[in-house]
């Protein structure tokens, strides 16, 4: 790849625990991707306008607020209204495994538990970049 991988870390609603998304955010930039952090209380719409301006390969969604069904889900809808279908949307946090399995149905990439090492989830996000972007 001829520029480091580009990743939206999202807090998205009323969910106010980000210690996760920041551990994400730096363990990501330690694997040499650029990473755009956004906050908290995020709406779905403030999310893609963000990946959108800063033409992110990937957007990570940090839940744990019991809104995994209606928030990834939005921001697919958002993704595709706006032709984003080559962004990887990823995420993690308190979903359980019946509902990562029928939001990767819906077009969600992999879903990651609290515990995950850090670094999976970075291979995860650099593979997938690799197969599915060119750059």
């Amino acid at each position: 790849m001829s520029r480091p991988v580009r990743v939206l870390v999202a807090k998205v609603g009323l969910d106010g625990h980000d210690r996760g998304a920041k551990v994400i955010a730096s363990a990501l930039r330690d694997a040499g991707m650029e990473v755009i952090y956004t906050g908290l209380r995020q709406t779905p719409e403030m999310v893609v306008n963000a990946a959108l301006q800063e033409d992110v390969d990937a957007i990570g969604i940090s839940i744990l607020s019991g809104a995994h069904n209606t928030v990834f889900p939005k921001v697919l809808s958002l993704m595709k209204e706006k032709g984003m279908d080559d962004v990887l949307l990823t995420g993690g946090g308190i979903i359980p495994g019946d509902d990562m399995a029928q939001l990767k149905d819906q077009g969600c990439g992999e879903l990651f538990p609290p515990g995950t090492p850090t670094s999976e989830i970075a291979d995860y996000i650099r593979g997938w970049v690799g197969e599915h972007r060119s750059f």
